[in-house]
């Protein structure tokens, strides 16, 4: 390990020099407080920026024991240094972050959701950020006295501002860490009180009608207000006594007129999988973390899917029981959808009218000979929604406009007003008993298990390696494939499918010909769990964050080399 001194001199060195002089600074430097890890060098002005970490010993960052004494508050307390950290860039440093301007010094920028992230780490032994610098440059040649000011003046004091307790609100902090703790509290009850879903009262669901994730401006907020016979109370470690709405297990619609909130509590019941920070309004909405949303998605590929449950001959001709497809329609891979997220270990099913296929939910109504002909081919979900729940114990959340057909086997129906949830159930029930439909006697079936098999992802076939497109978080590149993840809606942040990605490569040391997708993902997450998310890369990175291996499985089935066997 360098001093730090020995660092300014090399930069004072090599100013006016060509680019990769810089590559002469990587190393360990000791400052006052912290040891400065330069990581990796980026090969020239314009590549990927350098990878540098922060070491600051815990006798410095004073951080007490109950910030970080277990691994819920430990994840809050990370999350909050990340936001800090990327707070204090934008204070003392000009250079813009987006823009990938020269010298610009980049973190994460973290969203409404608090994830587990490879950007930070605490101990009892020290604090440590992980950041990119985009060394400065003039010309394709160092900018010695820039490097110089950005490492000795201005990271010092975006240091000092986020890694020393002493300089954070310890208020804000302990609300982070409490909401987190008391989100995690709540989501892990879900199964002792036989709930998939938990609103509380007071919520503030809406989002701002830009497409933002920012709650709605509190002049226009209605807080979510629970049907007296779900409302329940629930006691936290730290907020204490919470009352909202418990939705059991089962099958719920959720039902009422246009822009009354249905597709809004739907989306936070999607997205409480996640904790989110304090102000969000969605703090304690939670969900089984195994919730799924379902969506049709035309063209999208499949391979050897047994679609037989929804299906039970294809136009085309194909295996029902086995079918692929490079593009399939909507109905088909919404089907597909279905039976992966099972295979995969879904215990909810989310499913908006919006986004479904016209004929997945129930038949379409029409006398033409052609739809008469498709309704003789398909099994629409509302005969398959009760043969999920009995067989795989799957539930199902529904958005539906035209309920009607869904009321004789609903547990629940939510009626929706003004976000005022009102519990239906026994007025519809009556309704389905006057108006009983008959109902397709047909058996869901056993799912094949799918063995992915690994010479598809061999480079041998053309396949470098996985790379995210910078531009979106809804697309990947593989190869000279750009595939499209758009309708994977539950991912929230660009640095998740980026850990994506390198887990896919990653799992090519489990991949024998014998290992189910079950299998194959939960041995991944497995070794996430015990080492974190550094063991997807043998070089560090503060760039992953936490993601399912639900969304690692939709991943894998949607890249178009993928070669896949049934058991």
């Amino acid at each position: 390990m360098k001093a730090h001194f020995e660092l300014k001199n090399i930069i004072q060195d090599i100013n006016g020099e060509s680019y990769k002089s810089y590559k002469s600074i990587e190393g360990e430097f000791l400052f006052n407080d912290y040891i400065l890890y330069v990581d990796h060098v980026q090969d020239d002005a314009f590549s990927s920026p350098s990878k540098m970490r922060v070491k600051i010993a815990q006798s410095a960052a004073l951080f007490p024991d109950d910030t970080y004494f277990n691994r819920s508050r430990e994840v809050a307390l990370r999350d909050f240094i990340t936001r800090r950290f990327y707070e204090s860039i934008r204070t003392y440093s000009k250079a813009d972050i987006e823009l990938k301007e020269s010298g610009s010094i980049s973190i994460e920028n973290p969203g409404q959701e608090i994830l587990e992230r490879s950007t930070a780490f605490i101990d009892q032994s020290y604090v440590e950020i992980r950041f990119t610098l985009r060394l400065p440059y003039s010309g394709n040649n160092v900018e010695g006295n820039l490097a110089e000011d950005i490492l000795f003046n201005k990271l010092p004091k975006i240091i000092n501002n986020s890694l020393l307790f002493e300089n954070l609100d310890k208020e804000a902090l302990y609300q982070h860490i409490k909401t987190y703790e008391d989100a995690d509290f709540l989501r892990n009850e879900l199964e002792n009180l036989r709930l998939i879903a938990f609103v509380a009262e007071g919520s503030i669901l809406p989002r701002r009608s830009d497409g933002s994730t920012l709650p709605i401006e509190m002049d226009r907020a209605v807080p979510f207000v629970s049907p007296n016979n779900l409302k329940m109370d629930v006691e936290l470690p730290n907020k204490g006594q919470i009352t909202g709405m418990g939705l059991p297990r089962g099958i719920t619609l959720i039902v009422g007129e246009s822009g009354q909130g249905k597709s809004t509590l739907l989306n936070a019941l999607e997205l409480g999988i996640y904790n989110h920070i304090p102000g969000d309004g969605r703090e304690y909405a939670v969900s089984n973390p195994n919730s799924v949303k379902i969506r049709a998605e035309e063209d999208r590929n499949i391979e050897n899917v047994d679609i037989s449950a929804f299906v039970s001959t294809h136009s085309s001709g194909k295996n029902i029981h086995s079918f692929s497809s490079e593009n399939a329609g909507d109905y088909v891979s919404q089907a597909a959808n279905v039976i992966e997220a099972i295979e995969i270990g879904a215990d909810v099913l989310l499913i908006d009218e919006d986004t479904s296929a016209s004929n997945f939910l129930i038949p379409e109504q029409s006398s033409s000979e052609g739809n008469a002909e498709i309704n003789k081919t398909i099994t629409p979900f509302v005969d398959q929604a009760r043969n999920l729940y009995s067989g795989y114990m799957v539930s199902s959340i529904l958005v539906i406009d035209g309920p009607g057909n869904y009321f004789d086997i609903a547990d629940f129906v939510i009626r929706m007003t003004n976000y005022e949830a009102q519990d239906i159930t026994l007025e519809t029930k009556e309704a389905a008993y006057k108006n009983r439909i008959p109902r397709n006697d047909i058996y869901f079936g056993t799912i094949p298990e799918r063995i992915p098999l690994v010479e598809s992802l061999d480079p041998g076939n053309g396949i470098q390696s996985i790379e995210i497109s910078p531009k979106a978080i809804n697309y990947i590149e593989f190869g000279s494939s750009l595939i499209d993840l758009s309708f994977i809606e539950q991912v929230v942040s660009i640095n998740q499918m980026k850990a994506i990605c390198k887990a896919i490569m990653y799992s090519k040391k489990y991949m024998d010909g014998r290992k189910s997708f079950r299998q194959l993902t939960s041995l991944v997450m497995l070794d996430i769990g015990r080492s974190g998310l550094d063991v997807l890369n043998p070089s560090l990175s503060g760039e992953y964050a936490e993601f399912r291996k639900i969304e690692l499985a939709a991943v894998f089935n949607r890249i178009n080399s993928l070669k896949i066997e049934q058991k």
